[in-house]
């Protein structure tokens, strides 16, 4: 293995996404060869030499990438100070050691990515590649066409700024107490779909992601994973890590 960044060695050892493996270092929690590093960008030899995160010494792991139907009521991290079941309890029978590919919040149900590939976590996470992430929304009452054309052509937040255009927005079904629509969105603002309703006058019932970069969770039981196929993880490093490496020279 070649000379790489110290931050590049802890995502391929499935620590953490690059980005938090960054967070990770700055803290000075990584010894090279028993000596503390909190420069970013230190490179290192993995083939040669030693590398401690919190005092445990780590070895790349192979990748893996498990698509995941996420449960309401289970936390979005890789553990929780207060003790409630997270996303990586949930897989923990495969015995790797894996974290989640952006986050769903508490009360948000579906398609989650796993995984400890840092480099895919990093460019399946970042704004500017525009990863398709589609989502089934009950809101109570009805909703006027003017509102999903808003909704469509970019909507103003709580901190004022202005989502990108929805992909797609139109109606499922429409009862008198509820309006099922589905939604195509390219960025992931902290809690975008919920603060697009709020800041359009509506209320959610329920948020389900069906859709993550084109993984979908058709056919997937609540609660269950699969690791994704070859082909699927083809696509994904073709798509999007590619891009962002090429991105980056």
């Amino acid at each position: 293995m070649t000379v790489q960044r110290l931050q590049k060695t802890l995502a391929q050892a499935g620590i953490a996404s690059r980005r938090k493996s960054e967070e990770i270092i700055s803290a000075g929690r990584v010894r090279v060869n028993g000596k503390i590093i909190t420069e970013l960008g230190t490179k290192i030899d993995p083939a040669k030499d030693k590398i401690e995160v919190d005092g445990r010494v780590i070895a790349s792991e192979d990748p893996i990438v498990v698509l995941l139907n996420k449960p309401r009521g289970v936390v979005c991290t890789s553990d929780d100070p207060e003790g409630r079941e997270t996303v990586v309890d949930l897989v923990r029978k495969l015995r790797v050691r894996l974290f989640p590919v952006g986050r769903l919040d508490f009360a948000t149900s579906g398609a989650l990515l796993l995984t400890n590939d840092g480099d895919l976590a990093y460019a399946l996470t970042h704004p500017k590649f525009g990863v398709a992430k589609t989502y089934l929304v009950k809101i109570h009452g009805q909703i006027s066409n003017s509102i999903l054309d808003k909704w469509r052509k970019g909507v103003k937040l709580d901190d004022d700024t202005v989502t990108r255009e929805a992909n797609e927005v139109f109606k499922i079904e429409e009862t008198d107490g509820y309006t099922w629509i589905q939604v195509t969105i390219t960025e992931g603002k902290n809690r975008q779909i919920r603060r697009m309703a709020e800041s359009s006058g509506l209320l959610i019932s329920k948020l389900k992601r069906v859709s993550f970069a084109g993984l979908t969770i058709e056919k997937l039981p609540i609660g269950k994973y699969r690791e994704i196929t070859s082909k699927e993880l083809h696509r994904l490093k073709r798509d999007y890590v590619n891009v962002a490496r090429n991105t980056h020279k």
